[in-house]
């Protein structure tokens, strides 16, 4: 298992790294998965906006792009994630920012487990997987 955590443009989020990675684990766990190679690239706004132009020809910011190199029950993948759009949805859904960002961060995870949100009925189960997922987060008293 190996968890990286990298940034451009901007600060490294407040995030209890060693934390994360247990969670992380756990929660791929439940889907049947192990941990493999994960990276995550938090940037600014820019960033996710080249990175989603030029891999997906999607011409909008976003809050978080999954690359998948899954295999097997492996899961592996890099996620980009803008802090930015993070910052503006917990103002928006008046949640505090670092449980924005565990959203974000678990959101990843489980795209990478092979949970879809392309349609409401998948982002509603995309949702429920996140609450139950930060609900474990709160248990480790993060």
């Amino acid at each position: 298992m190996a968890i990286n955590y990298y940034t451009e443009n901007v600060k490294t989020p407040p995030i209890k790294k060693k934390e994360v990675n247990e969670w992380i684990k756990k929660v791929a766990e439940l889907h049947s998965k192990k941990v493999g190679e994960i990276s995550y690239i938090f940037c600014d706004d820019e960033k996710i906006l080249e990175v989603n132009n030029q891999y997906l020809q999607h011409d909008y910011y976003t809050d978080i792009i999954t690359f998948d190199y899954t295999a097997g029950n492996k899961i592996s993948g890099d996620i980009f994630i803008s802090l930015d759009t993070v910052k503006s949805n917990s103002e928006q859904f008046g949640t505090e920012y670092i449980m924005e960002l565990h959203r974000i961060i678990i959101h990843g995870i489980l795209h990478l487990c092979g949970i879809e949100d392309k349609t409401d009925e998948a982002r509603k189960n995309m949702t429920e997987k996140e609450n139950e997922a930060l609900a474990i987060l709160k248990q480790t008293g993060i």
